[in-house]
């Protein structure tokens, strides 16, 4: 059996971004928020449901930019690490059990979609 819930989060903040300069403290202490909410976003869907998942996990994630300049996918997807890390808590599972795709669109929304699909 297949299930699939979908999650929004936020468009993840500047400080995550691998090319990012600052002081660790402040990079954890953002990972630390990233993580929790798409934990609690996770389990709010999941409505307290726990797979025993077989298998791995697909994430379809579509990023929907605050504004129209470019970016670079693989940095806006490394920005997620901490995201994925709580979607990873919430279901229970490894994180390595994740094949992740991802795609820039065009429409202006200032947040990330995050589409999770196992099998049961």
């Amino acid at each position: 059996m297949i299930i699939d819930y979908a999650i929004t989060l936020p468009w993840p903040d500047r400080k995550l971004s691998p090319n990012a300069r600052l002081h660790w403290a402040v990079r954890a202490k953002k990972s630390r928020e990233q993580r929790a909410a798409s934990f609690v976003k996770t389990k709010e869907v999941m409505g307290g449901f726990k797979p025993i998942i077989k298998g791995k996990v697909d994430l379809k994630v579509e990023f929907y930019p605050p504004d129209k300049r470019r970016r670079d996918g693989d940095n806006v997807n490394a920005s997620l690490k901490s995201a994925y890390d709580g979607i990873a808590d919430a279901l229970g599972v490894d994180d390595n059990l994740f094949r992740v795709n991802y795609e820039m669109k065009e429409q202006i929304l200032n947040e990330v979609v995050v589409f999770i699909s196992f099998e049961i």
